[in-house]
């Protein structure tokens, strides 16, 4: 088949914006031509098996599947994180966070992404201050997977397992910069949490217990003997969670601050070691 002309393409992506619109989809437009480009490209020529795939791509999205498991990435602070079924997908309120610790890192600095799900906050790091020393790690399989996909091509290295107890005993009491978005939407509150999340993430990240807060206690725990001297814990949190997440971490011997971005509706808790 030859080049779908201007006037094609345009009723293709009206076609797909109607369907899902229809089912329910805020961001119509917008979806339906990120879904055209991946399939349909101004390069690509037209072909019936790239129809058939869009095809398949747009009747995942109207049944619910996340617009970012469909598309195969996410777009996070400006990089395309690759994603996948099983894998949390990073929020653009995450962003804050990657700007706070992003102030305080400096080429050659010993940075860990705990809790690191695909790598995202990490790759973002290693993308706005090039020469960190990277690691990662997650307890989740899937997540390590997709990490490595994201993490190895930028020198990162990435481990299995549970928060601390998986890295490298070398880098006790020499990591600068330690991010962890831990999962913090309190067990009674998953049930209200948008499909997209509820159905298709998993749940060991999005729950943390009672009040939201279980993982990052056991983050601040053992963060002093993890932290180098000066050395910053980042953790995101709520706007209503954000007192209790600092006295966490002041009640393990940290320094803490509270970043609030009203505008991105994001909250960030920095703990910094003496």
């Amino acid at each position: 088949m030859t080049q779908p002309g201007n006037r094609d393409i345009h009723d293709i992506e009206a076609d797909v914006a109607r369907r899902l619109r229809a089912a329910g989809c805020v961001f119509a437009e917008e979806e339906a031509a990120l879904l055209l480009a991946e399939m349909l490209g101004s390069e690509a020529p037209e072909t019936l098996a790239n129809r058939l795939a869009l095809e398949r791509m747009v009747a995942q999205r109207v049944s619910g599947v996340p617009l970012e498991y469909v598309l195969g990435w996410a777009l996070f602070d400006g990089i395309r994180v690759r994603v996948g079924d099983g894998v949390f997908v990073p929020r653009h309120r995450t962003e804050l966070l990657v700007e706070a610790a992003a102030s305080v890192t400096r080429a050659g600095d010993t940075v860990v992404d705990l809790c690191c799900g695909s790598g995202a906050i990490g790759l973002a790091l290693a993308g706005r201050v090039p020469g960190i020393e990277l690691t990662a790690a997650d307890i989740d399989p899937r997540a390590v997977s997709w990490a490595r996909v994201n993490l190895e091509p930028v020198g990162g290295h990435v481990f299995e397992g549970d928060l601390y107890s998986t890295l490298p005993d070398n880098l006790r009491g020499r990591i600068r910069t330690l991010v962890c978005n831990t999962p913090y939407v309190p067990t009674a509150d998953i049930a209200l949490l948008p499909p997209e999340a509820r159905l298709y993430e998993p749940l060991g990240t999005l729950d943390g217990g009672d009040d939201g807060l279980d993982i990052q206690r056991r983050v601040a725990d053992d963060a002093l003997a993890w932290l180098a001297p000066g050395g910053t814990l980042f953790v995101e949190t709520s706007e209503a969670q954000a007192g209790p997440s600092a006295q966490i971490m002041r009640a393990a011997g940290l320094a803490a601050e509270t970043i609030r971005s009203a505008e991105g509706d994001a909250t960030v808790v920095s703990a910094r070691r003496a």
